[in-house]
């Protein structure tokens, strides 16, 4: 190679740039760079070095502003590979998983401690159980006793089993977090060429000044997911909605200090529905392609690959050419037509503001959309047949003027004790969802069979049976209670028994499946009672099961 065909070293310049802005989509991320370089006017190419493998090259846009104008005339990339030095990350990583370790020990030793308090109360529920049945037959003790007993066996149950799930819930995230950190140090350990992109601009300026360039590009490997705490407070029926995202990326860069915008759209999946073609079948055919058929699509397919000016690993910046060169002290924008995501239709994006920082360590980072408080109306449901305690339900509107709650995992807290987790539908502005959050004690419901009874006589040849039941439901708080009750009427399976039901008082009209639904609202230490009944009517010589209840 001739001096003449040395590359001028002085007409390429390198930029220093900054990862300023990052838009995260459900399964990638756009990246925003900025950098400002001061040209000469020689310049024919600035380089952006050591960016990324997961760059997903065909994304690359460029565009920039300065005190000069400049013409874009086109953006490619090219392969690197070199070695890295992995010491001083070993090192990083081994001390982070023996910090997260340390972080288990006190947790693990707080769930042994739940655990020996929970056993030492079923053992004393188990060695209760013959005391207390001998004392009441012996009317040593009575039934208030009892109850206290009771009571204090419940709450201390829920509340131990509460905290051992809790505990072990943030054992299971620091086990997540160690896991991740302990791939990542495999990866480095194990010896590989590390591989990134440079990336090339071509540009033409009309003179010396300084020029602002911006470079964007869409990398895989990051993600983010909705994540909610839902904390109940059932003195003022008021859910306090903390909206979160968990954002995870191991892109090869960190983002520090950025602006990050979180957004639902789905770049990958295109932006118009596919079209069917035809659906063709015909029989086999064993001949080859004619000669002129295959030379003819070979020439496209080479046509198509020679289309780019700059190669398979560039892409053409189309509309990025400034029309003119315009001597003017104000900045001049390079014609980019630049897309800024927004909530329009469908999407729905977040912007979460500046100076956010998501390390590439593939671990969840959690980031704070917003928080505020909902109203909600607490409802009960009881099913006495199977559990003679009632259920607390929350219904909790999302207002009008509030944001779309996209799908995801919500950790629930029932007046600061940990509750469960459910995964959360899309719940748009206006719509209502439902909140379980396990038994409560301030109804007292109590189920009782109060008529069993057979026919003494055969009517129209049929055995005839009658069964009534009472039921008793005691509000104990101090605020209004809405309760939902549900029983059942026996479901016929044979066409010579029939069930019928005779008595309901509220009076209500079974549905599919002989359910019962009373819909009842208790004044504070209200009681109200409940009755219904049922005959079955079979020929005498069936014998009937199923009605042992």
């Amino acid at each position: 190679m001739t001096d003449s065909e040395m590359p001028n070293l002085d007409t390429i310049k390198t930029v220093d740039t900054n990862i300023s802005e990052v838009t995260v989509y459900t399964d990638r991320a756009r990246v925003t760079r900025r950098g400002t370089v001061a040209l000469t006017g020689n310049e024919t190419a600035l380089t952006l070095a050591s960016l990324p493998a997961t760059i997903q090259t065909e994304s690359v846009r460029a565009t920039g502003s300065g005190t000069i104008a400049v013409r874009l005339l086109g953006v490619r990339s090219e392969t690197v590979f070199s070695s890295e030095p992995v010491v001083d990350r070993i090192a990083e990583l081994t001390q982070q998983i023996k910090e997260l370790e340390t972080q288990k020990r006190p947790i693990s030793d707080k769930i042994t401690a739940r655990k020996i308090q929970l056993q030492f109360l079923q053992g004393l529920s188990e060695k209760s159980v013959g005391f207390f049945s001998s004392s009441i037959a012996k009317q040593q003790i009575g039934l208030n006793e009892t109850g206290e007993l009771l009571n204090f066996l419940g709450t201390n149950y829920l509340k131990y089993v509460s905290a051992i799930a809790e505990h072990q819930r943030q054992q299971q995230e620091l086990d997540k977090q160690i896991q991740a950190l302990q791939q990542q140090l495999r990866q480095v350990q194990t010896p590989h060429s590390q591989q990134s992109f440079n990336i090339i601009v071509a540009i033409e300026p009309s003179g010396s000044g300084n020029f602002e360039l911006e470079v964007s590009y869409v990398v895989t490997r990051a993600l983010w997911t909705p994540l909610y705490d839902l904390r109940v407070n059932t003195t003022n029926n008021q859910i306090n909605l903390n909206y979160l995202a968990e954002v995870n990326q191991n892109t090869g860069e960190d983002w520090t200090g950025i602006a990050l915008t979180l957004s639902t759209a789905k770049p990958g999946m295109g932006t118009i529905p596919p079209k069917l073609e035809p659906w063709y079948v015909d029989i086999l055919r064993s001949k080859s392609p004619p000669a002129a058929e295959f030379y003819r699509a070979r020439m496209t397919r080479s046509a198509a690959s020679d289309d780019s000016e700059f190669g398979a690993n560039e892409a053409p910046l189309a509309m990025m050419v400034a029309p003119s060169i315009l001597a003017t002290p104000e900045p001049i924008e390079a014609e980019t037509a630049t897309a800024r995501v927004s909530r329009e239709g469908g999407t729905v994006t977040f912007q979460v503001g500046g100076n956010t920082n998501i390390p590439s360590d593939g671990t969840p980072h959690k980031v704070t959309i917003f928080s505020d408080n909902y109203p909600s109306q607490p409802k009960y449901i009881a099913v006495p047949r199977l559990v003679s305690f009632a259920y607390l339900q929350a219904i909790v509107t999302n207002p009008m003027t509030g944001a779309t709650l996209l799908p995801g995992q919500a950790n629930i807290f029932r007046d600061n004790t940990f509750v469960g987790t459910i995964e959360l539908d899309n719940v748009s502005p206006g719509a209502e969802f439902k909140l379980n959050l396990g038994i409560d004690e301030g109804l007292k419901i109590e189920r009782e069979l109060v008529e069993r009874q057979v026919d003494k006589k055969l009517i129209s040849n049929q055995r005839r049976t009658s069964y009534a039941y009472r039921l008793n439901v005691t509000n104990l708080q101090q605020v209004q209670a809405n309760l939902t009750l549900k029983e059942q009427l026996p479901v016929s399976r044979n066409e010579q028994i029939k069930v019928r039901s005779t008595l309901t008082n509220p009076k209500i009209a079974p549905g599919e499946m002989g359910l019962l639904e009373w819909e009842i609202s208790l004044p504070p230490q209200a009681k109200q009672e409940l009755y219904y009944q049922f005959v079955v009517e079979h020929p005498p010589e069936l014998t009937v099961i199923g009605l042992d209840i």
